[in-house]
């Protein structure tokens, strides 16, 4: 595939060009563009592309400029001028200074794809050196590029350049550690204490502002180890490390040259997984990796974030610190297993606090939980770099929620069983459930229920619903099977039944009876 590069001071001018025929289709691929003359001629003399289309009018240079200098310089590469204006000294200059097309803007659709035909053509006869000539006309940088992408035939890896050969390689990859910096303040080679005589022993490139280095050889490899194991494996940090400033992903060796693009992509994915990292962690490597890419871990559980929330709620009003830490530690297992991206995850981490914080609202708006608004939390979250410090703020608000809803004086287990009954008495609370839930078996718990309080659970329970029931029937004027259902009992045959049996009248008769009072005292 032969190379294009686009240079026009008007953005939409380059993204039409790039639009208006289909590069691939002829063998070509857009690989950069630039918006004035003297970064167009930067490019073109630091990345030799096939072919050139240039603006006649840009900032700085001047189309027939960047030509002229091109040329100056050695560039042998194909070149299009385009232009708006007719006036044929702009073609005279052109045309002297080796511009192989001259085309007229607006560009039409069939006058490009007859030049680019033809540019093809000529590129394609001049190209009958073997690929190893090929390969040496093109700067290396796109040869890394190929080699990392995995763009190059088995079949070519024969003509790639001597010195890209070697027993073994390894990928690396870093950036700065802070993400609000993006200047790399060490060379390489000084961070492995080489020489520059060893610069033939790794290749670097820029690729999505990362610096990546190919290691070539054991020699390198071997030092590269001996930095990690100084900086990364002693229990002391080192002072003044070079670490403090650096982020740093690897892949795995390998020990052939089609296999470089497998260790490319196993640090470029550690970056990317960065979000998994510890406090205080600043090199990640192949062997971080989860063992098997599973996308489904929590998507074939559609059930999970229901499923936390409840546990969660349960845990917060049962003040156990300890369980709500071991459950935020299985959920960072399960998000880091899932292979799911860095947005989808804070989504769904998102969820799971407002859903938390809604229940809990509902369960205690008395209690005057100081929860932070929903915009404040969405930001907070969608803004963090790293899970661990979204499981901190997930700790940070459970503790005020255990502190404030006053769980936290209770000193028997039972008092922590009546707190929960008192807030949980609207759903279907039996004992077979509540007692694991506690550390009890169902027996055990319904004995010392009893001895304790001095009634039965079931008893217990129902005393409750029927003082709420009570309350409803007196303060609102919700009906009676609404209030059944808002205390508990999903039978409204049921609930007259129990009510009769505490208070001796229905609850028809009970809210009569309170408003004769009512009227009375009036």
């Amino acid at each position: 595939m032969y190379s294009v590069f686009l240079a026009d001071d008007e953005q939409i001018i380059r993204e039409g060009i790039k639009y208006i025929i289909d590069w691939e289709s002829f063998d070509f691929e857009i690989v950069g563009e630039a918006s004035n003359g003297s970064d167009a001629l930067d490019y073109i003399l630091n990345n030799n592309p096939d072919l050139v289309l240039l603006d006649v009018r840009m900032p700085k240079m001047i189309g027939t400029e960047v030509v002229k200098a091109a040329r100056e310089n050695g560039y042998k590469g194909k070149i299009i001028i385009l232009s708006g204006f007719t006036d044929f000294k702009y073609t005279q200059a052109a045309i002297s200074y080796g511009v192989d097309y001259y085309l007229a803007k607006p560009v039409d659709e069939d006058e490009l794809s007859e030049t680019v035909k033809k540019i093809k053509k000529s590129l394609d006869e001049t190209v009958v050196m073997p690929m190893s000539n090929y390969y040496q006309n093109k700067t290396k940088q796109f040869v890394l590029y190929d080699l990392l992408h995995n763009n190059i035939k088995s079949s070519e890896l024969e003509s790639m350049p001597l010195d890209l050969n070697a027993d073994s390689y390894q990928v690396v990859i870093y950036e700065q550690y802070s993400h609000h910096e993006t200047k790399i303040k060490y060379k390489f080679r000084d961070l492995l204490n080489v020489g520059s005589n060893v610069d033939n022993s790794f290749e670097n490139l820029m690729i999505d502002n990362n610096d990546v280095f190919i290691l070539k050889g054991d020699f390198i490899i071997k030092k590269f180890n001996q930095f990690l194991s100084h900086y990364v494996g002693t229990k002391k940090p080192q002072k003044n490390s070079p670490l403090d400033t650096l982020f740093i992903a690897y892949g795995e060796v390998v020990y052939d040259l089609k296999d470089v693009h497998k260790s490319y992509e196993e640090a470029s994915l550690l970056m990317q997984r960065r979000f998994f990292c510890k406090k205080s962690q600043h090199t990640i490597g192949f062997d971080e990796l989860p063992p098997e890419k599973n996308e489904n871990a929590y998507k074939d559980n559609p059930d999970l974030l229901s499923e936390f929330c409840t546990s969660f709620v349960n845990n917060l009003q049962m003040g156990k610190r300890n369980k709500l830490n071991d459950q935020l530690d299985e959920l960072s297992d399960i998000l880091f297993d899932s292979f799911y991206d860095v947005p989808r995850i804070k989504l769904f981490l998102t969820d799971l606090f407002l859903s938390v914080k809604d229940k809990i609202s509902n369960l205690y708006h008395n209690s005057g939980v100081n929860f932070e608004s929903n915009a404040t939390i969405i930001e907070f979250i969608s803004n963090q770099y790293y899970l661990y410090r979204i499981m901190n703020y997930f700790s940070e608000q459970f503790d005020m929620i255990i502190n404030t809803i006053g769980n936290t004086s209770s000193e028997s287990v039972m008092d922590n069983i009546i707190h929960y009954i008192k807030h949980n008495y609207m759903n279907d609370i039996k004992l077979e459930t509540l007692a694991p839930m506690f550390g009890y078996n169902s027996s055990y718990l319904g004995k010392i229920f009893s001895q304790q309080v001095g009634e039965g659970f079931n008893v217990f329970v129902d005393n409750i619903r029927i003082e709420k029931s009570k309350e409803l029937l007196e303060n609102s004027s919700l009906k009676v099977y609404e209030i059944a259902e808002r205390v508990g009992y999903h039978n409204v045959d049921y609930f007259h039944t129990k009510f009769k049996k505490y208070v001796k009248i229905s609850p028809a008769e009970y809210r009569k009876q309170i408003l004769n009072k009512n009227k009375k005292d009036d």
